[in-house]
């Protein structure tokens, strides 16, 4: 076979260990025998991936093997699924839980990559196994057309009808989303439309400009900065340990945020989180998000307007703080997954015997943000979903378990009911949205009834 490669990464994560497992997956390709052109370097930028995939439809290729070796988000995948009509695989690969910063982030690319690809009914095979680890078998598995994705359709909900899933279904009707800023580009899952999500739910959506969060934030006064950060230093320690002034631009990120809230009687925000909290106003939202989802004013990263829905229905389902998440690492072997966000979990979810630190962002190297491994229990996850085109309720159940942290900011190692293995193919094929809402105790009898009110279609993981 004439093997077409896309080797994608992010400049914003480790890329040395990226190169080094760009190298290992390479070796492995060049073992099975097969020809291989395309890109042997990274691709750092949109303007690299086109002129790879310009240079690739010239060359006849057989099958389009894309190398998810950091996170990226869907916009490179889509254009080149679109551009090259060819079977497409993508290989993603994970990283050890070292307690550290998340080097690479991949899984949380093929995860964006599969619902994208899904909205777009595009097939594709996928692998998620690091390089040194990965048999020459499995690739010969991959590059077959037989082991494409098969869509996983959700099942009806009418049989969970009853009368506390309509009293929840009605107490979120009415309620309001401030949407700050636009979701950033190849976000797909965090498209929506304002109609569709008031017509599913009752709940409306206004959208207002970033720039208004940080004019806002340009004129709280010293006394409510104050405020914010005795509320911080209550949660965690360490705030001496972080620029002084870019702490102060992050709480005032969460005094706008109360301002806004008030003015425009919001329930819930989805904030366009970054860049340009970085780089245009040099604070992070994290650690504000992470206190007004303790106070029970749930923030979606990304500007993801159904991931704050879903964090108002499985807040109001639970009386209690959620926590909008990544599912970033899946252990096939360990039978466990990692839950993660930069740092904004809110701190009543910290484990006991661990002390909550002020921290700074990964990549941007800016404050706040809050590190504490999660607390040990059982949780429910829970996502009002678009994938495939079709709105539907994704639920799974899982214990927290008693792990040290797996990577810096806010996470947990969650052991699923079923095995990691289902769990993970069942994910990928679901075209699920990268962000899961997520709360301590079981909810899941009570979510379908939900469903059942809001006739939405359940999928189980």
């Amino acid at each position: 076979m004439k093997i077409g490669l896309l080797p994608l990464g992010r400049p914003t994560f480790d890329v040395p260990y990226a190169e080094q497992n760009l190298a290992g997956m390479l070796n492995v390709l060049d073992d099975c025998g097969h020809e291989i052109i395309g890109s042997r370097s990274l691709l750092l930028d949109t303007e690299a991936v086109q002129q790879v995939v310009e240079s690739l439809q010239s060359l006849a290729i057989d099958y389009l093997m894309v190398l998810q070796v950091t996170f990226t988000d869907a916009s490179a995948i889509v254009e080149a699924a679109s551009k090259l009509q060819v079977p497409l695989g993508i290989w993603a690969v994970p990283e050890p839980r070292l307690g550290q910063r998340l080097r690479l982030n991949a899984f949380c690319g093929l995860n964006l990559a599969s619902h994208a690809l899904g909205l777009n009914n595009r097939s594709f095979s996928w692998v998620y196994k690091a390089p040194d680890q990965i048999e020459s078998s499995e690739i010969e598995i991959l590059l077959s057309a037989d082991n494409e994705i098969i869509k996983l359709d959700a099942c009806s909900s009418d049989n969970y009808a009853s009368d506390e899933g309509a009293n929840i279904a009605a107490k979120v009707k009415g309620k309001k989303i401030g949407r700050i800023g636009e979701h950033p580009e190849g976000f797909h899952t965090c498209a929506y439309s304002t109609l569709a999500l008031q017509e599913l739910s009752g709940v409306s959506v206004d959208e207002l400009e970033l720039s208004e969060l940080f004019d806002v934030a340009s004129t709280v006064s010293e006394i409510e900065v104050d405020k914010v950060k005795n509320i911080a230093r209550s949660a965690v320690g360490g705030l001496e340990d972080v620029n002084a002034f870019e702490l102060v631009k992050s709480l005032r990120l969460k005094a706008a945020l109360d301002t806004i809230r008030k003015k425009g009687s919001y329930d819930a925000f989805a904030i366009r989180c970054w860049p340009e909290t970085f780089t245009q106003y040099g604070g992070a939202v994290c650690g504000p998000a992470s206190m007004m989802g303790e106070e029970k004013i749930p923030c979606a990263c990304e500007a993801d307007v159904y991931g704050a829905l879903t964090q108002l229905i499985l807040q109001e389902t639970a009386g209690a703080p959620v926590f909008l998440t990544d599912l970033v690492d899946m252990d096939t072997n360990d039978n466990s997954g990692v839950v993660w966000h930069c740092g904004q979990a809110p701190i009543s979810m910290r484990h006991p015997d661990i002390t909550a630190n002020a921290t700074i962002h990964t990549n941007r190297k800016m404050p706040l943000l809050f590190e504490f491994p999660l607390k040990p229990g059982k949780v429910t996850l829970m996502r009002i979903s678009q994938a495939f085109g079709e709105t539907k309720m994704i639920l799974a159940g899982a214990d927290m378990l008693d792990r040290p942290m797996a990577f810096t900011g806010t996470s947990g190692v969650v052991r699923f009911e079923r095995d990691a293995s289902r769990v993970l193919d069942d994910l990928i094929a679901s075209g699920a949205e990268h962000h899961m809402a997520l709360t301590y105790g079981e909810y899941r009898p009570k979510l379908r009834s939900v469903a059942a009110s809001m006739k939405l279609p359940i999928l189980e993981l």
